[in-house]
């Protein structure tokens, strides 16, 4: 007879034998396309397995949408970059290589699945904006807040937030063939694309920390 902790182990083997599987056949065919038949053939597992674990095909499209986030990126890799000495600039730069990376050397199914949610969004994409962009939001917007010298809470910056990262999530959408120019920027040189993300980064967030230190004083006076 089993005991708890190995039935428990079993449980996490299939659970993540599924998510896999799904995950692939979610980036392969897209949400529409995929089927619980399929997820449990390819999982080799039986239908009543993802019921038990998901509860139903939104349920495992939601959880591989979680996953999918969290390897672009983590809680965790923000907390531990956060909380380094390192200048707020380094960090951005960081944060970017890491973005990079995610989105184009290690272009797993995560990448394409997120890439298809961006351009084709779905309801479940509402567990991302309830659970995973929250929770890595402030961590952002702190980066950029000593950066531009504006308040986490001032809208400007959350202005500033949308102009840094949404270059790193097109990324995610300009996969191979693409677009025109799509393999031509995969074949870019990694160091010159975080360089150019990032001085792009730098630069409009010292142009709109200047200006709102300027709005600032004006208000002042």
């Amino acid at each position: 007879m089993k005991t708890t902790r190995a039935k428990r182990a079993d449980g996490d083997m299939t659970y993540n034998r599924i998510l896999e599987a799904a995950g692939e056949l979610f980036a392969s065919a897209g949400f529409a396309e995929t089927t619980n038949k399929m997820i449990a053939a390819r999982a080799e597992v039986d239908l009543a397995s993802i019921n038990y674990h998901f509860g139903s095909r939104n349920g495992v499209y939601q959880a591989v949408l979680v996953d999918a986030h969290r390897r672009f990126v983590s809680v965790g890799t923000l907390q531990r970059l956060v909380s380094t000495d390192l200048p707020a600039r380094e960090k951005l730069k960081r944060l970017i290589e890491g973005l990079v990376e995610s989105a184009i050397l290690d272009r797993g199914w995560h990448a394409t699945v997120l890439s298809r949610e961006l351009l084709s969004p779905t309801s479940n994409l509402q567990v991302l904006q309830k659970t995973e962009i929250p929770a890595k939001l402030p961590f952002v917007l702190s980066i950029l807040s000593e950066i531009a010298m504006i308040p986490p809470d001032d809208p400007a910056l959350l202005r500033c937030l949308i102009s840094v990262m949404a270059p790193c999530a097109m990324l995610l959408v300009i996969g191979p063939k693409a677009f025109p120019f799509a393999d031509e920027i995969q074949r870019m040189s990694r160091a010159a694309l975080i360089d150019h993300l990032y001085s792009f980064a730098i630069g409009g967030l010292e142009a709109v920390g200047r200006d709102h230190a300027r709005q600032r004083s004006l208000k002042s006076t």
